[in-house]
C-alpha cells in the first residue's frame, strides 16, 4: 500500500511536464512506469497506467512546480 501511495504522489506531482494533453499522457506514462520499475517489476504497467491517467486529467493550471532552476530572473 505504501508503495502505491508513493507512486501515485510522483506521478501527481510530476505528471505536469508539458502544456499539451498529448505531452502530459506520455510523461506521466513514462515517469508512472519509472516509479514502477524501482518499486518493483510487476509495477511498472499499473506505474504507467495512473501516470497517463494523472497526466491526462490534471490541467496543466493545476501542477505548477515554479519556474526551473537554471532560470534566473
Amino acid at each position: 500500500m505504501n508503495k502505491l501511495v508513493l507512486v501515485a504522489a510522483a506521478t501527481v506531482a510530476l505528471a505536469g511536464c508539458g502544456t499539451q494533453m498529448g505531452d502530459r499522457i506520455a510523461s506521466g506514462a513514462a515517469i508512472g512506469g519509472g516509479v514502477g520499475a524501482v518499486a518493483g517489476g510487476v509495477g511498472i504497467v499499473p506505474g504507467a497506467i495512473v501516470g497517463a491517467a494523472v497526466g491526462a486529467f490534471a490541467p496543466p493550471e493545476n501542477v505548477n512546480l515554479g519556474d526551473p532552476v537554471w532560470k534566473d530572473d
